[in-house]
């Protein structure tokens, strides 16, 4: 079992992400190795009170970055969109940036 700061890893902080948080949904960028069972369980042992709804993830890949000739690629990641229930308490570090 991991443990739940090493699955999520940080929150995504964008104009859209922000937009979502009225509606109770929250972004994450998470370990690509973690499920999304594992993802709904470690958001409620890090934010005690939240009940999780639902867990969308998907696999973001690398884009190609030039310097001068030089190319490489951006290191891929996985995110995960959790959406939490109507009752649940919401995430207090969402609510004080916007």
């Amino acid at each position: 079992m991991k443990a739940p700061q090493d699955i999520i890893l940080r929150p995504v902080i964008t104009e859209a992400s922000m937009a979502a948080v009225q509606m109770k949904k929250y972004t994450f960028k998470v370990a690509k190795t973690a499920n999304k069972l594992e993802i709904g369980k470690a958001v409620e042992q890090l934010f005690p009170g939240t009940k999780v709804a639902k867990v969308n993830t998907m696999n973001c890949r690398g884009r190609y970055k030039r310097m001068g000739m030089h190319g490489g690629y951006t290191p891929s990641y996985k995110k995960a969109i959790v959406t939490l229930t109507e009752d649940s308490k919401t995430i207090e570090f969402f609510d004080s940036m916007m």
